[in-house]
C-alpha cells in the first residue's frame, strides 16, 4: 500500500482547499507513476485518519477525482486509480473627416488576405439582443475598484516611471503577482522568467505561431472544429493545418500520436479546459497522452486557457501545463473573460528561452503594453480583488447558464440538441437537420436578435457540426427569457413557411 501518511502534506492556513490540496496530490502522484492504473486506493475513513483530516475532506476529494476521470469507484471492490490511464514509469519528487475627402480606392498595391474576411456586422440599435459566442457581461467589470486603484498609483511620486519605456516582457510587478497567482490556481511552477505579458490571449497565439510556425512545412495540430481566429493565426503564419477529431473527451490524441508517426508535427493548439467551439474538456487520460507525445516527439503544445476560471460544477481540472516536465507546453490566458474585453491584458508562459525570443519578437510588434493598466491589475491581484470579483461573477453566470439552458430546453428542444456546459460562457447547439441556420439567423435578424456570425465557420466546413455557440453569459435574466421569447417566434416563422412551401 502506497505510504499516503508520509507523502501527502496538507496545508491548513493555504487559501486553497483540504480536499482540494489532497485531490492535487493525489493526481502529482498518478501523473508521475507512483500510483499506477487500477491502484487500490485506502477507504475515505482509513485515510482520513492516517491523515488527520474529516472524513468529508477524504471523500470530497475522491468525488472530486471521479468527476475528474482519475479514479473510479467499483461496487463490492473499492476505489481504484482508472484503469484507462495510460503507464508512466515512476520517477523522483481625432477630428471627423469631410466626406469628400475619404478615398476609397489605394494609388498603390497592397497584399489581401481573403481568409481573414469576416461577414460585417449591421449596425447595432437599443432593441436589437446581441447572442454572442461566449463573451464576459462587462457592465459587472468592477470598474469603481479599478478607478480606484489607478488613481492611487498615480498619486504616487514614482508612477512618473510607469509613463516611460518599460520593459517589453511587461510590468515586474505584474509578473511578480501572477507568479503567485497562477501557481496557486493553476498549479504551476514558474517565476518572473517564464511570464511575458502580453496585449491579450490573441497577441500570445500570434508570437506562438509566428516563432513555431513560420518556416517552411511547419504543421499545426488542431481539432476539427477549431477555434478560428487561431486557425487563421496559424494560416497566416504560413502553417499547414492538419485536424484530428474532437469527441466528449476532447481532441483524439490517438489520431494525433498516428500523425506524429507520418510526419513531422511542429505544434498541437488545445483549449483543453473547454474546447472551442463544442465545450468539452480534454479528459486526464488524454492530458497524460498528449504530454507524453510532445516529449517522446518533441512538438509544443500551446495551451489556450481562455476561461479557466470559469467552470461550475466541480473544480476545474489544472491545466496542462501544471505538469509540464519537458518543457513542451506554452500556456495562454488572459484578463478578457474575468473582467472586461476592453482590458486587453493577457500572459503567456512558457521556459524562459522561450519567453525571451517573444519579447523579442513583441518588440517590433508593439513595443509594451499599458504599464499603468499593467499595474493597476497586478495590486488588484495581490489584494485579492480580481479573485473576489471572480467569485461574485462565477455565481451570476452559473445561473444565467441554469435559466439559459432550461428555457432553451423547455421552449425549444425540439429545435436545437444540446448538452449543459460544465464551464465556460456559452452552450455548443445543434440544430434540427431540418432546418438551416442561414434561414434562421435571417428571421432572427428581423426580430431584432443579432446571432454569432462565425455560424457560419461551423455550418459549412467538413465536419457538418450544424452548431453554433450561443453565449449566455454575457445577457441578464431579463435578455435571456427575451432571447427566448423571440426565438421561439422565428420557430413559429419558419415553421409556417416551410409547412406553406410543402402544401
Amino acid at each position: 500500500m502506497f505510504p499516503f501518511k508520509n507523502n501527502i502534506v496538507l496545508v491548513r492556513n493555504s487559501n486553497r482547499n483540504l480536499y482540494l490540496q489532497l485531490c492535487d496530490q493525489i493526481i502529482g502522484f498518478i501523473k508521475s507513476g507512483k500510483l499506477p492504473p487500477s491502484t487500490k486506493l485506502p477507504g475515505s475513513r482509513k485515510l482520513a485518519e492516517s491523515l488527520s483530516v474529516h472524513r468529508k475532506t477524504v471523500i470530497s476529494a475522491y468525488e472530486e477525482l471521479i468527476s475528474q476521470g482519475w479514479i473510479e469507484t467499483i461496487p463490492t471492490k473499492g476505489t481504484f486509480v482508472t484503469s484507462s490511464l495510460p503507464i508512466v514509469n515512476p520517477k523522483n519528487f481625432v477630428q471627423p473627416v469631410l466626406q469628400n475627402n475619404i478615398k476609397e480606392k489605394s494609388g498603390f498595391s497592397f497584399l489581401t488576405r481573403s481568409h481573414l474576411i469576416r461577414k460585417p456586422k449591421h449596425k447595432i440599435d437599443q432593441k436589437m439582443l446581441v447572442v454572442d459566442d461566449g463573451c464576459p457581461d462587462h457592465r459587472l467589470a468592477p470598474i469603481e475598484e479599478i478607478a480606484k486603484v489607478y488613481r492611487n498609483i498615480t498619486k504616487k511620486s514614482h508612477y512618473e516611471n510607469l509613463l516611460t519605456y518599460n520593459s517589453t516582457y511587461g510590468n515586474l510587478e505584474l509578473r511578480k503577482s501572477l507568479v503567485t497567482y497562477l501557481n496557486q490556481t493553476r498549479g504551476l511552477h514558474i517565476t518572473v522568467d517564464n511570464i511575458l505579458i502580453t496585449r491579450g490571449s490573441q497577441m500570445g497565439i500570434y508570437l506562438n505561431s509566428q516563432l513555431l510556425l513560420s518556416a517552411k512545412n511547419k504543421v499545426i495540430v488542431v481539432g476539427n472544429t477549431n477555434y478560428m481566429t487561431a486557425d487563421n493565426t496559424f494560416k497566416e503564419a504560413g502553417a499547414r493545418i492538419e485536424q484530428v477529431p474532437v469527441d466528449d473527451q476532447g481532441l483524439d490524441t490517438n489520431a494525433i500520436e498516428k500523425l506524429c508517426k507520418i510526419k513531422q508535427i511542429n505544434a498541437v493548439y488545445t483549449t483543453s479546459h473547454h474546447h472551442h467551439p463544442t465545450t468539452v474538456t480534454l479528459s486526464a487520460e488524454r492530458r497524460m497522452h498528449l504530454l507524453q507525445l510532445a516529449q517522446y516527439y518533441n512538438f509544443a503544445i500551446i495551451e489556450d486557457d481562455y476561461d479557466y476560471d470559469f467552470h461550475y460544477n466541480n473544480a476545474p481540472i489544472l491545466p496542462l501545463a501544471s505538469n509540464d516536465d519537458h518543457g513542451n507546453v506554452i500556456y495562454i490566458g488572459g484578463f478578457t473573460k474575468i473582467i472586461a474585453p476592453a482590458i486587453r491584458i493577457g500572459y503567456l508562459i512558457a521556459p524562459k528561452d522561450f519567453v525571451g525570443e517573444a519579447a523579442r519578437l513583441r518588440r517590433i510588434i508593439d513595443r509594451q503594453g499599458d504599464t499603468l493598466l499593467e499595474q493597476t491589475l497586478a495590486q488588484m491581484i495581490s489584494t485579492g480583488d480580481v479573485q473576489r470579483h471572480c467569485n461574485k461573477v462565477l455565481k451570476i453566470y452559473k445561473t444565467r447558464r441554469d435559466l439559459f439552458c432550461s428555457l432553451l430546453k423547455e421552449k425549444l428542444g425540439d429545435y436545437f440538441d444540446f448538452e449543459i456546459p460544465k464551464g465556460g460562457m456559452a452552450i455548443w447547439v445543434k440544430l434540427n437537420k431540418a432546418y438551416n441556420w442561414d434561414v434562421i439567423c435571417n428571421e432572427a435578424e428581423k426580430l431584432d436578435i443579432e446571432l454569432n456570425p462565425d455560424w457560419r465557420r461551423y455550418d459549412n466546413d467538413n465536419s457538418r457540426h450544424n452548431g453554433i455557440r450561443m453565449g449566455f453569459a454575457s445577457l441578464n435574466e431579463e435578455e435571456i427569457r427575451e432571447v427566448i421569447e423571440r426565438l421561439v417566434k422565428v420557430f413559429e416563422l419558419v415553421k409556417q413557411k416551410h409547412n406553406k412551401l410543402i402544401t
